[in-house]
């Protein structure tokens, strides 16, 4: 084989190592930033009855009608946490577009403190782009001492534009369906790998 081959192979070689080299980088890359793009996938369109966050401002531009909706309020708690979870009051009716509140209650059953995290979702999911919360608890950290009970509100309102979409005009209840996670420096643990 002569020099000038040798050379053109070396240099092929070298693209298709530096090309695969580059698309294991991008994957790498792509698999850092796959969750954080879902995320904000999911709050912009609703993808999973994923609802919508919303400031007070914006909230309060929007007009209440005269159709009336069922809120039913869901709790669960995951085996690993070790307190009791449920809503004040199981099912709201609601004008759609008009602001109203939710009390969840927690109480940490047992004699140490621990830090859980709530996760949600709304059902039906096409519902979920227009739930929208204005405060709430969740993917935030709550610190229970031994037998503390705490009040968590959720501000939260339906909005208009599912009356307008031929998909959601026909909904006369929504779920809001909240579980608690024992957390572990922000992050809710499986009960299966909980050490602590």
């Amino acid at each position: 084989m002569s020099n000038a081959r040798t050379r053109d192979l070396t240099t092929k070689n070298l693209r298709i190592a530096a090309l695969a080299g580059a698309m294991g980088v991008a994957m790498l890359g792509m698999g850092y930033a796959a969750v954080p793009l879902y995320e904000i996938f999911c709050r912009v369109t609703g993808y999973g009855g994923t609802t919508q966050r919303v400031g007070v401002a914006q909230a309060a531009t929007i007009k209440a009608t005269s159709k009336v909706m069922s809120v039913r309020f869901d709790s669960n708690v995951n085996s690993a946490l070790p307190w009791s979870f449920k809503p004040e009051n199981t099912v709201d009716r609601v004008s759609v577009g008009a602001r109203d509140m939710a009390i969840y209650v927690a109480t940490n059953k047992s004699e140490r403190p621990v830090v859980g995290t709530a996760t949600f979702n709304v059902t039906p999911v096409q519902a979920g782009k227009y739930f929208h919360k204005v405060q709430c608890f969740c993917f935030t950290e709550q610190l229970l001492e031994p037998g503390q009970t705490m009040r968590m509100p959720v501000l939260y309102y339906v909005d208009p534009a599912i009356l307008e979409d031929p998909e959601t005009r026909d909904i006369e209840e929504i779920t809001l369906s909240y579980t608690f996670y024992r957390s572990k420096d922000g992050i809710a643990v499986d009960p299966a790998k909980s050490d602590s």
